[in-house]
């Protein structure tokens, strides 16, 4: 149960800062501060649950067969309920929450898609075994970075289904997107790391 909870607690935490960050509390950018914390999140609770925080980030793990269908069921019903928990606090402690608009478009959802890639690939590095524990979190936090820099050309760069939930911005591309750059990351990485 400590995995699952460990999820709930990381994807809480992230989409608690994104909604803080977004409604104007906090003076660093989205981005960094999200990066930031999917990173702390990576060195602390890493050897728990591997830090997936993202439904998108456990079908990929999920599709090479680095974790179990039952515990790619119960990471991502933790990450929603941790989603689930941070829009509650946030409708409690901040006055006005941010309003994301959502479009659905073959651009956003290639958008979603590249950006959730580049998340993805960097991910897909740590889990293989190209990156040291030590740098763990520094490559995918700096992964999550460039993901939403990219994406923000086209779409609001969320990259996770569970955020976008907790933003009220779930819809059809913000799910497809992340989930299709999800699995490419993980499957690119593995092919271009065959030896």
């Amino acid at each position: 149960m400590n995995k699952y909870f460990a999820e709930l607690l990381g994807t809480f935490v992230l989409a608690l800062a994104v909604i803080v960050s977004l409604s104007g509390v906090f003076i660093l950018p989205t981005p960094v501060l999200a990066a930031l914390t999917v990173g702390v999140f990576v060195y602390t609770i890493g050897r728990i649950s591997g830090t997936h925080l993202n439904p998108a980030v456990t079908l990929g793990i999920l599709s090479v067969k680095k974790i179990s269908v039952r515990d790619a069921v119960g990471y991502i019903i933790a990450q929603f309920g941790g989603a689930g928990l941070a829009m509650f606090v946030a409708q409690v402690f901040i006055p006005i929450l941010p309003i994301v608009p959502v479009s659905d478009s073959v651009w956003v959802v290639l958008a979603e898609v590249l950006g959730t890639f580049i998340l993805v690939f960097g991910i897909a590095s740590v889990v293989y075994g190209k990156v040291s524990r030590e740098l763990s979190g520094v490559v995918i936090g700096g992964s999550l970075l460039l993901g939403i820099a990219l994406a923000s050309s086209g779409s609001n760069a969320i990259l996770n289904p569970a955020v976008a939930m907790a933003l009220y911005s779930l819809s059809l591309s913000y799910v497809v997107g992340p989930l299709l750059g999800g699995l490419l990351g993980v499957w690119v990485f593995k092919f271009l790391s065959r030896e």
